[in-house]
């Protein structure tokens, strides 16, 4: 069987159990087998185990980046984290979930300020984005500045306070527990059996998740009740989309196209989301600009923008949802 490129990256060094001292800066570097696409006679955990040595060698490669402020950076490490923990609570015939709560929990920490920074490093050139066609007679006062001067320090304290975490004596035990793991992981009642008696059942769970939010989500009334059930549904797809790709390489050509499926899905619903978030901030600049004795119709203007493109996207989502869940999609799954 051919190499595939996402199953084979460079060895990585990783921090080793921390310094008893607790001087986090002095922890000595090891290194984590990379991940090889599984053979033929690989069993469910090879397949599973060689997906999380790939997504936890990215993870490990991209703190640097992420320290220096790199542009994407930030994002793409929060990805490495979600692949992660969608493995984690996919696969819990493979590697027990009870065995893995604690690192879940942790990198849920971990992605939460990967979250924090990513969105105020993204939003403001998103509302920027949406003022640049407006009309100059109808922006009034400093719009632009008083969107970067908003999410400026946001940005900032967001950084320090991941950097912070990166230097912190949880990072480096998380980093252990996920080292061990891509080493030695615990083996549940499956690991031993072929990937495809056991993958695909995982993924058509995952997916049934996303169809039952996504059918909530359709069913409740515009507002922020309904905003709040397609976040959740997009994290489902989302899940589906990594179990699906984790699974491509003993499955194929049908897991990879399902795996796509449910990126589009995810992709519509976080612009979404975004959307949404950058309304909320432009309701908060107006307040400011009209607590400052500024005019705001600017900001209410702005908000109308963002609120109308979560409408469309929320409109997209559904019809992207029909098309990625049509069944010729799933006949791999049992």
């Amino acid at each position: 069987m051919q190499t595939d490129a996402r199953f084979s990256a460079p060895a990585v060094a990783v921090p080793a159990q921390p310094d008893p001292a607790g001087a986090a800066a002095s922890r000595r570097p090891r290194i984590t087998r990379a991940g090889t696409r599984p053979g033929y006679s690989a069993s469910a955990a090879d397949v599973v185990l060689a997906y999380l040595r790939i997504h936890a060698d990215t993870l490990i490669s991209l703190e640097p980046m992420a320290r220096a402020d790199a542009p994407d950076a930030v994002h793409q490490m929060r990805v490495a984290t979600r692949r992660l923990r969608a493995a984690l609570r996919s696969f819990g015939e493979v590697i027990p979930r009870p065995a893995t709560a604690t690192l879940d929990a942790e990198l849920r920490w971990l992605g939460r300020l990967l979250g924090e920074a990513r969105d105020a490093e993204v939003l403001p050139s998103q509302l920027h984005d949406s003022l640049r066609p407006v009309p100059a007679e109808l922006l009034i006062g400093p719009v632009h500045a008083r969107v970067q001067g908003y999410y400026a320090p946001r940005h900032a304290a967001a950084h320090a306070e991941l950097v912070a975490a990166l230097d912190s004596e949880r990072y480096a035990s998380l980093l252990v527990v996920l080292d061990r793991l891509t080493l030695d992981p615990p083996r549940g009642p499956r690991s031993a059996d072929p990937p495809r008696d056991v993958l695909p059942a995982a993924v058509r769970r995952a997916f049934k998740q996303a169809r039952g939010r996504m059918r909530r989500a359709n069913h409740t009334p515009a507002g922020p009740a309904r905003d709040t059930a397609l976040h959740r549904a997009r994290k489902s797809a989302r899940r589906a989309r990594y179990a699906a790709e984790a699974a491509t390489p003993a499955i194929g050509r049908p897991a990879r196209r399902f795996s796509r499926q449910m990126k589009k899905v995810q992709s519509v619903i976080g612009e979404h989301h975004d959307s949404v978030l950058a309304s909320q901030a432009a309701r908060d600049l107006g307040i400011g600009a009209h607590l400052s004795g500024e005019n705001a119709f600017s900001y209410g203007l702005l908000y109308e923008l963002e609120r109308h493109q979560a409408d469309r996207l929320d409109s997209k989502a559904r019809r992207t949802w029909h098309k990625a869940s049509r069944p010729k999609h799933r006949r791999w799954m049992p």
